[in-house]
This record gives structure tokens, sequence and C-alpha cells, in this order.
């Protein structure tokens, strides 16, 4: 499986397991809703204090695993570096990142106030690796 393959898989299936580095080096993981951006990125959107942001930014190494929503089945793992992007740049990519998981919001301008007040970032991370698709 290649990065194309692999976004192909993301932009049809959003749950994911997000794995980042301790201090200690030892894995956190965190569940998470993912999705691919048109420049080739897979995106998240989470919160500026939740902990993998700050050990994304000791150290941008991350693994993913990503699933579909039925859990077994089809899935892929990812591997690459990642991007911290805070607000007010973060805003046009959650936008988006709802678009692409989500659809139209109902109210942007309220979406936006949300973002603000949860101090919302979106991860932007790069496909280094792709590991198999596997079923089962």
């Amino acid at each position: 499986m290649d990065a194309k393959a692999a976004r192909d898989f993301v932009r049809e299936n959003h749950r994911a397991i997000l794995v980042t580095r301790r201090r200690d080096k030892s894995p956190q993981l965190s569940p998470i809703v993912v999705a691919a951006d048109q420049a080739g990125h897979l995106v998240v959107s989470t919160r500026e204090t939740a902990v993998k942001v700050r050990n994304l930014r000791r150290d941008p190494t991350y693994d993913m695993v990503v699933f579909t929503d039925r859990f077994f089945g089809a899935w892929i793992s990812v591997r690459g570096q990642a991007r911290v992007i805070s607000l007010p740049g973060a805003l046009a990519g959650l936008e988006q990142y709802y678009r692409d998981v989500s659809g139209e919001h109902p109210g942007w301008e309220e979406y936006r106030a949300a973002m603000v007040a949860e101090r919302r970032v979106l991860l932007e991370l790069e496909i280094a690796e792709v590991g198999p698709a596997v079923m089962g």
C-alpha cells in the first residue's frame, strides 16, 4: 500500500488510534477522528492542551492505525512526522476537516467560536510509511 491508497482509505474511514511518544519514549495512545486533506496530509482536530499535542511538539514522530466503523475488517497503519498548527492559522483547516468528516455545518460562526473557545489545533500528519491493508 502507498500513501495515495492510505489517503483514499482515510477519506472513507475516519476512526483511528494515534500513538505519540511520552518524554520517556513510552507510547501514549489516543482514539481520534482523522481526515485526509487536499494537500496530501492526514489531519486531526484536537485541543491545544491535549497530551498528544505536548508530545508531538517535543517529538513529532507519530504512528497510527486507521480502521472501519465496524472495527473488525480492513485497516491500515501509517507512520510519519506531525506538525501542530495553532489558531488563528488552523481555522481554515479545521473548517475543511469538519466538512471532510461530517459535511456542512449548520452554523459556521458558531463552529468558529467553539474552535476558539476550545483552543483547537490542527494536527497535520505527513505520511512517511504505510503498512499493509489487512482483513480480519
